[in-house]
């Protein structure tokens, strides 16, 4: 493990302008980039957020201390590169990380950043700071931090309580960016300051969000844009047409199901589009606190009745995987092979089979044919949402199941399934481009994305075993898949499928790189630049 920490200690310390990607041949500064977005977000704050129609348009904003090279189609450990950070270094055993920050930056309201502004980031996501989140979705993404010291105004260093070589992967996220000390969390909810390519210019709900070109950036030349509006319009076939017709010069990055696709093609044929994996899955979520759910057999028999490749076949035109709990291979460099996958409980592809085991347990509750179990199935009101769950209502009607369908808007739906207001729902979850980005939230115990309450002292000592073994990818694999197979076993949050979706652009759209293992993490649009 300390041979590939040195290795990231030295990639860490290459020189910052490594992060600018591509180099500057003929890009073009100038112009507006317009996009549309699906949905309305429910506020500009990223840390109190947990979809891409808040986080990507905010993304730009904002700077992180690392970051995955934004040139980089799949993100690993390996394509982390330095941001605020110049570079970083890991003590002997692995428990404190120390990262130097840039000089001269400042923050969009002209102060100074200083390594105050990381502590005071960190003391607000962990609880120790005065002032509070209203929703904190990634705590527990730092449970073995200790604390967070500063050394001088230009130097920061994590204290861990264990050695865990994935931290870097925790701090690379599109989700940890920089907060400013002297501006409030209520304030960075409706007008964020940060440091990034962008400034925030206003968001007002259900029609748009405008950000402006940062001319005092500290990476010299970045960025080229004048500046991105995203105007929001809910319905996509609307939004294909506007695209179609011109208006726009990207549509919302990962939007575009393969009918839409199909549709997008059609109609305008100079367009480039990539369809392309998103590390985003389907899952079915059931309120374990809530009778008669909360016995173990019902919910089995709940994941017996999937048919996931009906899922694929039927929303996605065949443009998705089955997987696990991770990203299933190749864009997922931590899912199991399809092989294994299909040994696991619930997978067995024979839906007929599965589906028999499943009615003789209801019926041994005392459902069947004249004694039906009637619920509500809670989804956001999103189509590449709420299409699946009409598909899952269909199919837990052979299983006695009555389904009814609930849609809830965006804005209210993390807190309400956070603290576990629903009984049975289909939600999204990111599978994260490392495990210690999606396991700790949405499986170990407390975890703020854990919707369903699961919680295992074995299961969270897989997790932390897993961490620590992340100088060893391929024995970091293997415990992986020995959580994939305790997670499947215990019926903790039954992954349906992940679908692909695509990207489409204008020829003038330059410099945009589609990430393959995750929605969230490519949205800096620095090195985005328009050729007209």
């Amino acid at each position: 493990m300390m041979l590939y920490l040195r290795w990231l200690a030295v990639a860490g310390a290459l020189p910052a302008a490594a992060a600018g990607g591509t180099p500057a041949l003929a890009q073009r500064p100038g112009g507006i980039l317009r996009m549309f977005s699906p949905d309305s977000p429910a506020s500009m704050s990223i840390l109190e957020e947990a979809t891409a129609f808040s986080q990507r348009p905010m993304m730009a904003v904002f700077n992180n201390l690392v970051i995955y090279d934004q040139s980089v189609k799949q993100n690993g450990l390996s394509s982390i590169v330095p941001d605020l950070a110049t570079g970083w270094s890991w003590n002997e055993d692995g428990t404190e990380l120390t990262l130097p920050l840039h000089r001269g930056v400042t923050w969009h309201d002209g102060k100074p950043f200083t390594a105050r502004d990381v502590k005071c980031t960190w003391d607000l996501i962990t609880g120790k700071a005065s002032d509070k989140l209203r929703v904190n979705p990634r705590k527990s993404w730092y449970r073995n931090l200790d604390e967070l010291t500063i050394n001088g105004d230009y130097e920061v260093t994590f204290h861990l309580k264990r050695p865990q070589p994935a931290f870097l992967a925790l701090l690379a996220s599109g989700f940890s960016p920089v907060y400013p000390c002297h501006v409030p969390a209520r304030e960075m909810r409706t007008h964020p300051i940060g440091t990034g390519p962008f400034k925030f210019v206003e968001f007002k709900p259900n029609e748009y969000v405008k950000v402006t070109r940062n001319p005092d950036y500290w990476k010299p030349g970045r960025p080229y844009l004048d500046g991105i509006e995203y105007t929001i319009i809910k319905n996509l076939s609307t939004a294909i047409l506007a695209f179609a017709a011109g208006k726009f010069d990207m549509t919302f990055p990962y939007s575009i199901t393969q009918p839409l696709l199909n549709d997008v093609t059609s109609r305008s044929p100079q367009a480039s589009c990539e369809m392309s994996a998103l590390g985003l899955n389907r899952n079915l979520i059931v309120n374990r606190e809530k009778p008669p759910f909360d016995n173990p057999e019902l919910r089995r028999a709940m994941a017996l009745s999937l048919d996931r490749k009906a899922f694929i076949d039927i929303i996605t035109e065949g443009q998705g995987d089955i997987g696990g709990v991770m990203q299933p291979p190749p864009e997922g460099l931590w899912g199991m092979p399809p092989e294994m996958l299909m040994e696991l409980p619930g997978y067995d592809p024979d839906v007929a089979k599965n589906r028999g085991e499943a009615r003789q347990i209801m019926q041994r509750l005392g459902y069947g044919p004249t004694s039906r179990l009637p619920v509500k199935v809670t989804v956001r009101d999103l189509p590449y949402l709420r299409d699946p769950a009409v598909l899952l209502i269909d199919q837990l009607k052979e299983i006695y199941i009555d389904g009814a369908l609930e849609t809830v808007d965006t804005t209210i739906y993390l807190p309400k399934v956070m603290r576990h207001d629903y009984i049975v729902a289909l939600s999204p979850a990111g599978s994260g481009a490392d495990p210690d980005q999606s396991l700790y939230l949405g499986y170990g115990c407390g975890g703020e994305l854990n919707y369903v309450g699961y919680c295992s002292a074995e299961l969270d000592a897989l997790i932390d075993k897993q961490s620590m073994a992340a100088g060893d990818p391929d024995k970091r694999r293997r415990i992986v898949w020995e959580i994939e197979r305790k997670l499947a076993e215990d019926g903790a949050r039954p992954i349906i499928f992940y679908d692909r979706r695509a990207t489409c652009w204008q020829p003038q759209v330059k410099g945009f790189t589609i990430m393959v293992n995750s929605i969230f993490n490519g949205a800096r649009m620095e090195d985005v630049w328009l050729d007209r």
